[in-house]
């Protein structure tokens, strides 16, 4: 098969054939398609989108050009289950509910990304913690969710290999908007997982992707249904991003409230209800709950009783940083170098805010990245909305 061809055909609107959807997939794994190609592909199906044998095939294509874990020996302990989120600015969410979950009974194996396009990235994030290891062997990964029940590492190069360099590539190319690529990104890490239930969190505002709720509810409708034809149970919510979540942008500062929030220093109230409302459904979807009612109360319990901050400190540590962190993070994370406080000019309420134009702004001061190679500064970009 031609890359070109293949190509050309999907730019033309024609549905693609299983043999060629695994023969993209492949080429983008093993190299076989150049970047110039890849982008070009993505491209022809942010305009044209696929079907839905094309979208399940694209999914299952990505997700097997690397390894696919299992967790036998973890279900007699509890469900292995994980959360996503489509994005956005502020969005500290992944930080907070892995440890809820796992300190409520559940196993956690999150695999998450970097930040694409205005939003921060859960990876991105956790390098701000000292010596905290997003990119650990599969084993050592493996080690930490059966001892700590969770652990939040980026993609490796065990796990679907083939979407971390079309990730990287859909990053800079402005083709992240595509909800095939999107869903396909987004299950083929999650199905490699190996688990028992998903719940996906789908951003809709001006700071999200997908800016219109009928777009969003599109992406989530079509992950609900590759998922299912995979045999993964999965929720969808659709959550609100016309506002930043939480009080905090810029990676470590992110960390610090997500520290806070934990310990219960303080807790957005916009980010707690988001919090309770998926953690009571990944607890329902795992059966350690009857209801989403039950959920709530249960997180809510492992919240106020220390549990949820016990095990984020426990994974901190397993993944090499400081076993001291959660009680000492505002001296262990970076800082920027000037720090200014831009308080308002007269009193009077907050009526709107441009959540994209401050994702752009921390890009913009270094907090993420403008080509997939672009490192980042995780103290430079550091704001808090007061």
């Amino acid at each position: 098969m031609l890359p070109q061809e293949i190509i050309r055909k999907k730019r033309d609107g024609v549905a693609l054939s299983d043999d060629e959807i695994a023969f993209v997939a492949r080429g983008i794994a093993d190299g076989a398609l150049s970047e110039a190609q890849i982008a070009a592909f993505a491209m022809a199906v942010l305009f044209r989108d696929m079907t839905t044998d094309e979208r399940v095939a694209f999914t299952r294509g990505l997700m097997a050009s690397g390894t696919i874990l299992r967790w036998d020996d973890l279900k007699e302990r509890g469900p292995v289950l994980d959360k996503h989120s489509s994005g956005g600015v502020g969005d500290k969410v992944s930080l907070v509910l892995a440890p809820l979950v796992a300190a409520c009974g559940g196993f956690v194996p999150m695999i998450s990304g970097r930040g694409l396009g205005h939003t921060g990235g859960t990876v991105d994030k956790l390098s701000a913690v000292p010596g905290y290891r997003t990119d650990p062997d599969i084993a050592t990964f493996r080690r930490v969710v059966r001892e700590v029940g969770c652990a939040i590492i980026g993609q490796t190069d065990d796990l679907a290999p083939a979407d971390r360099r079309l990730y990287a590539i859909r990053d800079v190319t402005g083709t992240v908007e595509s909800i095939p690529l999107m869903a396909a990104s987004i299950l083929s890490k999650k199905l490699a997982e190996g688990l028992d239930g998903l719940v996906m969190d789908v951003k809709t505002g001006c700071g999200a992707f997908l800016a219109d709720p009928l777009t969003a509810r599109a992406l989530a409708e079509a992950i609900v249904a590759i998922a299912s034809r995979a045999g993964v149970p999965t929720v969808a919510l659709i959550t609100d991003m016309d506002a930043v979540l939480g009080h905090a942008v810029g990676n470590a500062l992110e960390v610090a409230e997500a520290v806070d929030y934990l310990t219960g220093r303080a807790r957005d109230p916009r980010l707690h209800e988001i919090t309770l409302a998926l953690a009571a459904e990944m607890l329902r979807l795992g059966g350690l709950v009857a209801t989403i009612a039950e959920g709530r109360v249960l997180a809510q319990a492992r919240l106020d009783d220390g549990g949820a901050a016990e095990t984020f400190a426990r994974m901190a540590a397993a993944l090499g940083g400081p076993p001291d962190f959660v009680a000492r993070h505002d001296a262990c994370l970076p800082r920027a170098p000037i720090i200014r406080a831009c308080p308002a000019q007269q009193a009077g309420f907050v009526a709107d805010m441009d959540a994209r134009q401050i994702g752009i702004a921390a890009i913009m001061l270094g907090g993420g990245r403008r080509r997939a190679s672009d490192p980042i500064d995780p103290g430079i970009a550091k704001a808090r909305l007061a």
